[in-house]
């Protein structure tokens, strides 16, 4: 059985914290707390960590991870631009629940899966979700659940969805909100574009930072929700 580490424990985190880059150099699968939901995460640089990642949660390439970082400079070295309002999105909600889908660097040697050339990114706000991508690089990280499942809050429901296809489990308490990142489309603002119609942010997910928080910094660059629309819209 794979071994849970409780990260209340100051001797069981250093351990546990050990064994986790471990485990991630090996190109295994650990189970982390965020401030959203638990993660199960993998090497992103490792096309083998990463197919084993979406294997033990039961999903096809055609659903990439997202990419967790510890801090905007890491954005700025795997996507190929991060645009001024991204900039304003990324000072206002970073570290926390909002992941931005951007173009990603064309020179980088990795496979998330069928991403289409973008990458989804978030800083969690948790330390020791932070502690650990400080030392490994960036980390392929999705909710700890089997496919169709609900997320994780706690580990012990990731261990029972997950079980020993992951290595090591951090245990580090509930969830601090248990609500999923919200996830948005900036790839449009990326680039040229001949409608500045075009040049709209998109929602992806709805999750922990809300639409109203979004469009405080967005104005009108975010697409309006379909279900705020009057009546008669299209």
């Amino acid at each position: 059985m794979s071994p849970v580490y409780d990260c209340s424990d100051e001797a069981q985190l250093l351990s546990g914290m050990r064994h986790a880059r471990q485990a991630i150099g090996r190109g295994e699968l650990v189970v982390l707390p965020t401030d959203t939901v638990y993660g199960v995460a993998a090497d992103a640089f490792s096309a083998r960590a990463v197919q084993r990642l979406l294997d033990a949660k039961g999903r096809g390439r055609q659903q990439p991870p997202p990419v967790l970082v510890a801090g905007v400079s890491t954005l700025n070295a795997l996507v190929q631009e991060v645009p001024e309002p991204i900039e304003r999105l990324v000072a206002e909600f970073w570290p926390g629940g909002l992941t931005i889908v951007l173009p990603s660097q064309p020179s980088l040697a990795w496979d998330l899966g069928e991403t289409r050339g973008t990458v989804a990114v978030r800083m969690p706000a948790h330390h020791i979700a932070l502690e650990l991508l400080e030392e490994t690089g960036p980390l392929a990280v999705s909710s700890a659940n089997l496919t169709g499942r609900p997320a994780a809050v706690g580990v012990d429901a990731a261990l029972q969805m997950l079980g020993d296809s992951v290595s090591i489990y951090l245990n580090g308490g509930p969830s601090t909100t248990g609500v999923a990142s919200t996830i948005i489309d900036a790839t449009s603002l990326v680039g040229p574009s001949s409608d500045d119609a075009d040049r709209r942010v998109r929602v992806l997910r709805d999750g922990a930072v809300s639409r109203e928080q979004l469009r405080g910094v967005l104005a009108d660059l975010l697409e309006e929700d379909p279900d705020e629309q009057p009546d008669g819209a299209e």
